[in-house]
């Protein structure tokens, strides 16, 4: 377990590698009590959960986002990295990396700071699986769950939206750190 938030801040890594051992459910469910004390506009605390433990699920909600990408892809309604299209084309690649868990981070379409605040809740979910021994990775690609069935089981209500699909699992290995440039300090005004 790490103790300090330098060692948090070291060894927080986008993981896309993982054993084959599921996440205890009490495990997920304490992550997600302290994510809520993330910072929210207005303190409005606008993030929903929704939380996956079964990989034929997500492998399923994984082959239903890259078909949703690849066709919005077709029709000119997003742009992908060409490198991607060839890969989400590949029926056995899995956008959440076989991870054994999937947290889906959502809430309301009006909610004009949803994708902020689910952002802070989202560091704050990987910052407490990293305390945990665990490794976390923000998956976009996986955000594209739009048919009825998949958004029911998901317990999505209508009027809103994933923002942030986290995959959570215990790391094969952890990376290094990849270099990371210094601030960029426009001014400082004294």
């Amino acid at each position: 377990m790490t103790t300090n938030y330098r060692d948090l801040l070291e060894k927080r890594r986008s993981i896309r590698d993982f054993q084959d051992q599921k996440v205890p459910l009490k495990v997920v469910e304490e992550i997600l009590r302290e994510s809520t004390l993330a910072p929210s506009a207005s303190n409005s605390q606008p993030c929903r959960f929704s939380i996956v433990n079964c990989k034929n699920t997500i492998k399923a909600l994984s082959d239903e986002s890259k078909a949703n990408l690849l066709d919005d892809y077709a029709k000119d309604k997003t742009s992908l990295n060409p490198a991607y299209v060839d890969v989400l084309k590949d029926k056995n690649f899995n956008v959440f990396y076989n991870a054994p868990c999937v947290i889906f981070i959502l809430g309301s379409k009006r909610v004009a700071s949803l994708d902020v605040d689910c952002a802070l809740a989202a560091s704050y979910i990987m910052f407490s699986a990293v305390e945990r021994g665990l490794g976390t990775c923000w998956i976009n690609l996986g955000s594209n769950i739009r048919d009825p069935q998949s958004r029911a089981l998901l317990a999505i209500p209508d009027g809103c939206r994933i923002v942030a699909p986290i995959i959570v699992g215990y790391p094969k290995a952890i990376p290094p750190a990849s270099e990371r440039h210094a601030p960029e300090i426009l001014r400082v005004i004294d």
